[in-house]
């Protein structure tokens, strides 16, 4: 809804509030009933200062803490120079996000906020429209009623393009708010087709030379495929995704995001727009377009609603193109704390008693996405105090913690694990974290650093703890420098966090109620906790992980079975006599906390 002071500036404007008020009647227009653009606005952001009803939207995001004072002043001084509106600059820089800013709009113009479920099945008086209008000006009929026609606004403060609907409708607007990209996708669903025959829209993105390189990065350049992977990375980062894979397959473009560990499939660009989408994602990585053969990594540092994401990207080719997977890394959500993590009881002192050992090696065991570098992250902010010197060999780092000296293997230029480790000896360091031990030379280097009085940090990739011990014997380890020079294996995996909102308690049935025994003490009454979903969870009933982990610590009778060349299922044995709490036991004893499921434990772990 407009201000009386932009009703004065636009006399054309007739617009109904809430309450069915009206204000100023418009003149119908013929010609901007077929208007190609909205009208030219004049000079909207040539002035220092916003006009008043943005000055009250950008003190009302500043109140509620979702827009600071130095964000604002550098959307000021690119919207001046672009000569563009304040506020969707604001969003289009990501420093606050649409949801935000439409959240603002209304409470502050006192408008209705709708969404895709008001939106119409059928285009509403397509007849006075374009859609180049419709898109350009984000504008989208919502319903016609006897005495107005309701329209959703991207911008309502806009008052030319508002002065525009107003002038081309047979009658009064009711105007309301809606989220940009909402509105976007609802004008190609209604509207494309009947302006845009199926041929002129794949010719858009599908005639062309595949080996015209030149073209392929025009293609990536232009608007709507910005926005398209702008939108695709805002919305993964609004679901709370920790992975965006984008999948090219024959007869469809597959976009799923990973959320809580689990790939969930969202909607996704149009097929034609394949190559174009692909080819954006590998120039904002800087990787070589021309290449689709072999595969590349790159990261994009990226701005999304005020936060600094670094994308971790990944290609590799497919039957049917490139396959993209982009890792989002949060640098200042995440939380290098144990309890943050999830470890507690028996776990967490074992871990503490560890890294309180003056020398030797902990490695940290678990597949691939099971938190293994968060955890050796966790105890290197522990660790790192002014007196100690700590360097890190990682492929890739991820996380850049302050006070501690991190290198970046390049293998292209012969920067590996082994080569750094090397150096890193010479450089008098207390600490050494190494990314993952994958080979014997660098297990060899690990182990000689540990004798010579260095705490040692590394990752290793098997199923539990125990299994560590025989991996590094695989590897080519000598025994008897293994049982000198490990302190502790630490295995784990991740499982999804009951929503504390919508969780729901029920009583097991005795057969399940069994296996609490050892925990609860009781044999046939426990109590558990079910998901059941809500709008703090999208539906799922879970929001965030933590981890299940068992410790083995390198004691004297598993010294021993070392040196004996025991299976990894004997030094189990011996070490789960030893007290140690196995992965599945450390699960049951959260989910009779209510914290995960019995189902999620069981999904991750196998049953002692």
């Amino acid at each position: 809804m407009q201000d009386d002071a932009l009703l004065e500036e636009a006399p054309k404007i007739r617009a109904v509030r809430d309450d069915g008020d009206e204000t100023l009647s418009p003149e119908v227009d013929d010609e901007l009933a077929t208007a190609e653009s909205p009208p030219a606005s004049s000079d909207p952001v040539l002035q220092d200062q916003p006009r008043p009803d943005e000055a009250r939207i950008l003190s009302h995001l500043q109140t509620l803490g979702k827009l600071t004072a130095a964000d604002l002043a550098r959307a000021r001084r690119l919207a001046l120079d672009a000569g563009d509106f304040l506020l969707p600059m604001l969003v289009r820089l990501g420093l606050v996000s649409e949801r935000d800013m439409a959240e603002a709009m209304a409470a502050v113009l006192q408008l209705p906020l709708v969404g895709v479920a008001s939106f119409p099945e059928e285009p509403v008086r397509e007849d006075l429209f374009t859609l180049r209008f419709l898109k350009d000006a984000r504008v989208l009929p919502v319903a016609e009623r006897d005495d107005h026609l309701e329209v959703a606004f991207a911008n309502p403060v806009d008052d030319f393009v508002v002065s525009a609907v107003g002038m081309a409708a047979d009658r009064p607007v009711k105007a309301a708010v809606a989220l940009p990209t909402e509105i976007e996708s609802a004008v190609e669903r209604l509207y494309e087709k009947v302006e845009e025959a199926p041929e002129e829209a794949e010719a858009d993105f599908s005639d062309f030379d595949e080996e015209d390189i030149e073209h392929l990065k025009d293609l990536a350049s232009e608007a709507p495929v910005i926005r398209m992977v702008n939108q695709l990375i805002q919305r993964a980062v609004e679901s709370r995704a920790s992975d965006i894979h984008i999948e090219p397959f024959a007869d469809e473009l597959t976009v799923r995001y990973r959320v809580d560990g689990i790939l969930k499939e969202v909607d996704a660009p149009p097929v034609r727009s394949t190559a174009a989408v692909i080819s954006r994602v590998k120039i904002m990585a800087k990787l070589n377009i021309a290449e689709r053969r072999l595969p590349q990594d790159g990261r994009i540092p990226i701005r999304i609603q005020g936060k600094e994401l670094d994308l971790r990207v990944s290609t590799v080719p497919t039957m049917f193109g490139e396959s993209v997977v982009m890792r989002l890394l949060d640098k200042e959500s995440v939380r290098f704390d144990l309890d943050a993590l999830g470890f507690d009881g028996t776990p967490r002192k074992r871990l503490h008693d560890i890294l309180e050992q003056p020398y030797g090696i902990l490695l940290v065991t678990g597949p691939t996405g099971s938190g293994k570098s968060t955890t050796l992250y966790t105890a290197l902010s522990r660790l790192n105090t002014e007196e100690r010197k700590i360097i890190t060999v990682e492929d890739p780092v991820e996380y850049q913690l302050p006070g501690i000296n991190q290198i970046q293997v390049k293998s292209s230029i012969g920067m590996t694990f082994a080569g750094a480790l090397r150096a890193i000896v010479r450089q008098d360091p207390d600490i050494i974290m190494v990314g993952e031990m994958r080979d014997l030379e660098t297990a060899r280097i690990a182990v000689q650093s540990a004798l010579t009085g260095h705490v040692v940090l590394s990752t290793l990739h098997t199923n539990d703890a125990a299994s560590g011990v025989t991996r590094l014997l695989d590897m080519g380890v000598e025994d008897y420098l293994l049982t000198s020079t490990v302190n502790g294996i630490l295995a784990q995996r991740l499982v999804r966090r009951l929503c504390p909102k919508c969780r729901e308690s029920y009583r097991a049935v005795p057969e399940l109620a069994g296996r609490f025994a050892h925990i609860s003490g009781v044999q046939d009454s426990v109590d558990l906790h079910r998901a059941v979903g809500c709008d703090a969870c999208n539906g799922t009933g879970y929001r965030g992980r933590l981890v299940i982990t068992e410790v083995l610590l390198m004691s004297e009778a598993i010294r021993k079975a070392v040196l004996d060349h025991a299976t990894a299922t004997e030094i189990r044995r011996i070490a789960v006599e030893e007290n140690m709490e196995t992965m599945y036991q450390d699960g049951l004893r959260k989910a009779l906390a209510g914290r995960t499921t019995i189902e999620e434990v069981l999904r991750v772990a196998e049953a002692d």
